[in-house]
């Protein structure tokens, strides 16, 4: 997959597509946020000694991707595939929280859906 690159030599993950009041409810859950979000990411790491190339999962919400995508005059194609590579990238550990991390992390996610085909999510100001 062209987020794992070449980060992992294989790797397993689970994503789910969900509506506004089950997002809502992970948001506020495991963020402590309120109301429906784009993407959440759930890593996993194996107690040990146990090895498993699960990274985890994500919790994608379709109605807020479709939303998101209109409002920033995008296809839901490209804002899915955002999606999916933004989550990833926190699956692996990146984050954005800081904004050199945040700059670093979006670098990739620019370069990755290039790669794919799609352009810079970022030109109409996103975010995630």
């Amino acid at each position: 997959m062209a987020a794992i690159g070449d980060r992992r030599a294989q790797a397993e993950l689970l994503i789910r597509v969900v509506g506004k009041t089950e997002s809502a409810a992970l948001n506020q859950q495991y963020r402590g946020k309120t109301g429906a979000t784009n993407v959440l990411s759930f890593p996993f790491a194996p107690p040990p000694p146990v090895e498993s190339d699960l990274l985890g999962d994500l919790v994608i919400c379709a109605p807020v991707v479709s939303t998101q995508a209109a409002a920033q005059g995008k296809t839901e194609q490209a804002h899915w595939a955002h999606m999916v590579v933004h989550g990833i990238l926190h699956l692996l550990g990146y984050d954005h929280k800081l904004s050199a991390k945040a700059a670093e992390m979006e670098n990739m996610e620019i370069e990755i859906l290039a790669r794919l085909g799609f352009s810079d999510p970022y030109q109409n100001n996103e975010t995630s």
